[in-house]
């Protein structure tokens, strides 16, 4: 099983949207754990203070209550995930471009969303 470690954009997309492929993700992708670091939890939890996010953010937090939480701490999760990224491979889910090119520059895979679809870019 692959882990892919998730950015807030990603969740609060995946918790919000209908997404066309997620029940066939293991057959496209091969089988996955989508996993939180604990920085993107934080500002999700800063989001929810924003009234007019306070309904797609507790849609997002309920979401992923079960999904596995990794200890990638800091202030700014785009700065944290990219630290990891560069002594880990691994597959960063997000749809920010300036942070999916800066990742594929570090020589990780992104998994992103098109056509309300999820894919897997290298």
């Amino acid at each position: 099983m692959v882990e892919v470690i998730c950015d807030t954009n990603f969740l609060i997309h995946l918790a919000t949207r209908r997404i066309k492929n997620i029940d066939n993700l293991d057959v496209e992708i091969g089988q996955i754990s989508f996993t939180v670091p604990e920085v993107v939890k934080n500002e999700l939890s800063k989001l929810a203070k924003n009234p007019e996010k306070v309904k797609d953010i507790e849609s997002t937090l309920n979401y992923i209550k079960f999904f596995k939480t990794i200890p990638i701490s800091g202030t700014f999760a785009d700065d944290e995930l990219l630290d990891y990224v560069a002594n880990n491979r691994v597959i960063i889910a997000t749809m920010d471009k300036k942070l999916k090119k800066r990742i594929k520059h570090l020589g990780s895979s992104i998994m992103s969303f098109s056509n309300d679809k999820i894919v897997l870019e290298s």
